[in-house]
């Protein structure tokens, strides 16, 4: 008799989501193509795990912006010491610390981008969503700081540059820990009055930002609303909502 082969009823939620779903089998293993595909993902997360920042090119699409840029360092001095120690990553070099020592003048808003466990994230990515958000804050007379680029660098080391730099609040641009999906995930973590010893509830994030998830003018809107009400409020974190777009 002949067995019948009933479709998946999860095939339907395919169309919404890149996530491996529904892939069908071949006796007890999956088919040979989605083993294939599941491999090169993986490949493709390791390699931007182990990318490297982009500083020049970054630095040099900044210029359009006539702010000064600062090449900043944790004290994770490479790419293994950055993955077995994450709190080095957390914590800016004496050479970055005293750099940052010339720019003491009070500003409302600081920019870093870190590379974080992608920077293949915001080599891609951050400029783009620069382009719209930048134009957007000097528009609206926020006193912007130089533009930071930080190398091996940590969610906690913005805190240390803000305070650093006197600014009253940060963005920070870093890459995402990349999924099988999505190695290119870039996320926008933003605190209000910033300053070394602060924790994750203190901080608001914006994640995957790239083409296939939060593009950059819905992110930049989002990443403005939240900081406009920071000020509003005097803080950030578990206690700021994002209530945008809600009824009153």
């Amino acid at each position: 008799m002949k067995e019948i082969i009933k479709p998946d009823p999860l095939i339907s939620l395919r169309e919404f989501t890149p996530a491996r779903i529904a892939i069908g089998r071949t006796g007890t293993s999956i088919p040979l193509k989605q083993s294939l595909e599941f491999k090169l993902a993986h490949a493709h997360a390791r390699d931007a795990v182990y990318s490297t920042l982009g500083t020049e090119d970054l630095a040099y699409s900044l210029k359009a912006f006539n702010l000064p840029v600062l090449h900043l360092h944790s004290n994770a001095i490479n790419r293994s010491k950055y993955l077995k120690r994450p709190d080095l990553g957390r914590q800016l070099d004496e050479e970055s610390a005293e750099q940052l020592k010339d720019y003491g003048t009070a500003t409302d808003v600081v920019i870093i981008i870190a590379d974080g466990l992608s920077a293949t994230a915001v080599n891609e990515n951050a400029h783009g969503l620069l382009q719209i958000l930048i134009p957007t804050l000097l528009a609206a007379k926020f006193k912007l700081a130089p533009i930071c680029l930080v190398g091996q660098g940590r969610v906690a080391i913005g805190d240390h540059i803000a305070h650093g730099l006197n600014a009253k609040f940060s963005i920070l641009l870093i890459g995402e820990r990349p999924g099988l999906s999505s190695a290119d995930s870039m996320g926008a973590y933003l605190t209000y009055s910033p300053r070394p010893g602060l924790t994750d509830e203190s901080r608001n994030c914006i994640s995957n930002i790239r083409p296939q998830g939060l593009a950059n003018k819905p992110a930049a809107d989002k990443i403005f609303y939240l900081l406009n009400e920071a000020f509003k409020r005097k803080l950030s974190g578990v206690g700021l909502k994002d209530n945008a777009g809600l009824i009153q």
